[in-house]
């Protein structure tokens, strides 16, 4: 589990340092008094708080996010299948018709929008959603970000089951070799964006109803942990 290290400084430079009314809205310390101000209070994950699964794709995140939501009777929302629902469009049509960087933006769009939800769901992000320019900073400003780090291993062979390959823009007609190399050089370089996550939880065993249900009791008592730590 990461150390939320942004929160432990704050004593330091003092909250009122740099807060002349009305530029620190959109500083520093605007961020830093919305995260405090969430969790005050705030004993378990089902106090409205909205969870961010970030991850490569295969690692897991629409399948524990999916159970997650059951257990903890939050909504829950696959940022893909929102954006196919907005523009009516497969997220593979929208890669194939207008190009990667013109999804980078509906997707930053259609993140905006959850995270000004409020109401608190657990939200399945695409495998590139965080490596956007303030995509991490947004999320981890408007609730709590999971890491969902399977191994190398276990992302090739669920992307290699070929209804997975097929709806995957990177993968989709790649042969199993090109699939781990997709796989180990994407992982190496989002790292460092999966990496500003609050929380690092290993996704490697979904593989079965009863190995879902025992990761998802695991999140819950991680996440549930982290709330009340901040809640202190």
């Amino acid at each position: 589990m990461q150390a939320d290290a942004s929160m432990s400084g704050a004593g330091e430079r003092g909250w009122g340092a740099s807060c002349d009314f009305p530029g620190f809205l959109w500083g520093e310390c605007w961020v830093e008094w919305v995260r405090l101000l969430k969790f005050v209070g705030m004993k378990t994950i089902e106090n409205k708080t909205t969870v961010f699964l970030v991850g490569f794709m295969g690692c897991g995140k629409t399948t524990l996010g999916e159970a997650f939501a059951r257990l903890t009777g939050l909504p829950f929302v696959d940022l893909d299948d929102y954006i196919e629902r907005e523009h009516g469009m497969s997220v593979k049509a929208i890669f194939e018709a207008c190009g990667e960087e013109k999804f980078r933006v509906l997707e930053q769009a259609a993140l905006r929008r959850v995270a000004a939800g409020g109401t608190g769901a657990i939200v399945a992000c695409g495998g590139g959603t965080p490596c956007v320019p303030g995509a991490m900073e947004l999320m981890n400003a408007t609730g709590v970000t999971v890491w969902l780090n399977a191994s190398v291993e276990r992302i090739v062979e669920r992307l290699n089951i070929p209804e997975q390959k097929a709806k995957r823009p990177l993968v989709a007609g790649r042969p199993a070799d090109e699939v781990r190399r997709i796989v180990e050089q994407g992982l190496h370089s989002r790292a460092p964006f999966y990496g500003q996550a609050r929380l690092t939880f290993d996704s490697s065993w979904l593989e079965s109803e009863d190995e879902i249900a025992a990761s998802a009791s695991r999140l819950r008592e991680v996440l549930d942990d982290y709330c009340r730590s901040m809640a202190k």
